[in-house]
């Protein structure tokens, strides 16, 4: 794999880690306790101690007895607060969808509270290891040491919040509504109103680049291929959209040229496609359209039954399909010149309808929230179809609807 590649790729995945921020952020505290012993051992430290008599500690031993107990403390909140939190991803994972573990992990706060806790261990540690038995008690660090304790009775106080925190994340409506939010949000950066395109280079001589892997296409460098294409007057159309699961040796990419193309320039186009697992919704918003049908058909299976939690996602996809009816991920790339150089297929409304729609109905068409919900939700998109260039799609589920509910009537 090439270097360049490697690193981006693995790049995601260390940012995306539920351990990238507190690593950061023990880090920080590493630093500051380097920079508090520089004040607490500098001159001026020592004539702002002997100023204030209360902020002298001169006995190590205490001081050793207040930052061994507050490292043993803050262990135990650090182990029970993680304990909290891969609870919580068992009982979304067992209960919704594996799929949402992704955005629960990178939740930024829980691991800014966790990174918290391990930073300030980090500093009790590297304090404990500093402390001199010293008449004068000038190898005490006793600012350093006052720090510690402010930063313990913070950390009782996160550890509080973080407690009710937790509690309100693994509720149904809170991991909808984040998955939805987070598929909005990436609608509304990469999707535009979209005419339809024709190709211009289709008729060209081309070259076809094979998978190296076996995984799923998840996302290309756009700004290198453009580069690339410009600079050698090249026509890249991609054969399968993103999220596609492609096998070593599968044909995704043709290039287009009426030259000859180098072995070399193939390569680099190449490394700049990128193949790995998960579902990230920033890289792809069709992630977050699967991720609410697996969630409302979850909720619909006889092992949980929870047809309320399914309404709630499929309320959750009537905003994001709502939002596809007039946008979608343009297809075709273009440069500064504003020549279309890249085409990749994308997933259009009628696709994730049917895709996500159909089998939440197939699941709960025997349940009146779903039958009614569902009419409810035709009706909004029909009046948001202002072009009714949908109605058909439309009409066919609500036949579906009616003539399902008509039988059932029949038979009581």
């Amino acid at each position: 794999m090439n270097v360049t590649k490697w690193l981006r790729v693995y790049y995601n995945k260390i940012t995306e880690s539920i351990a990238f921020y507190p690593a950061l952020i023990a880090i920080g505290f590493l630093l500051l306790s380097w920079g508090m012993l520089e004040i607490d051992f500098s001159e001026w430290g020592k004539e702002l101690k002997s100023g204030l008599s209360w902020l002298s500690l001169k006995d190590a031993s205490t001081a050793r007895s207040i930052i061994s107990t507050v490292a043993g403390a803050l262990i135990s909140l650090t182990v029970f607060s993680f304990s909290m939190v891969m609870i919580v991803l068992n009982q979304a994972a067992s209960q919704m969808s594996n799929r949402v573990l992704t955005s629960m992990i990178e939740n930024r706060f829980q691991q800014m509270v966790l990174g918290f806790y391990i930073g300030t261990i980090v500093y009790a540690l590297f304090l404990l290891s500093t402390i001199r038995d010293v008449a004068s008690g000038i190898y005490v660090p006793a600012l350093s040491i006052y720090l510690l304790i402010f930063l313990t009775v913070i950390d009782i106080f996160l550890f509080i919040y973080f407690l009710d925190y937790v509690t309100q994340t693994v509720k149904y409506e809170t991991v909808i509504d984040r998955v939805r939010k987070q598929t909005l949000h990436t609608m509304k950066n990469k999707f535009e109103q979209v005419k339809e395109e024709k190709l211009g280079w289709d008729k060209l001589p081309y070259v076809e680049i094979k998978s190296e892997e076996s995984d799923y296409f998840q996302n290309f460098n756009e700004k290198k291929l453009l580069k690339i294409a410009s600079k050698e007057n090249l026509h890249i159309s991609f054969l399968y959209k993103q999220a596609t699961f492609l096998v070593k040796g599968m044909v995704f990419i043709r290039v287009y040229s009426k030259e000859r193309i180098e072995e070399e320039c193939l390569q680099e186009i190449s490394s700049a496609v990128d193949f790995y697992s998960g579902q990230p919704i920033d890289k792809n918003a069709d992630y977050g359209f699967r991720q609410l049908a697996e969630i409302a058909i979850k909720a619909l299976s006889p092992g949980i039954n929870d047809p309320g939690t399914a309404v709630i996602a499929l309320n959750s996809l009537s905003n994001i399909l709502s939002f596809k009816l007039y946008c979608n991920l343009p297809e075709i790339r273009k440069d500064d010149e504003n020549i279309g150089r890249i085409h990749i297929p994308a997933s259009s409304f009628q696709e994730m309808f049917e895709r996500c729609i159909y089998p939440i109905w197939n699941y709960g068409k025997n349940d009146e929230y779903i039958q009614y919900e569902l009419l409810h939700i035709i009706e909004q998109l029909k009046l948001t179809d202002f072009k009714n260039q949908y109605a058909g799609v439309f009409a066919k589920l609500m036949i579906k609807i009616e003539n399902h509910i008509q039988a059932e009537l029949d038979k009581s």
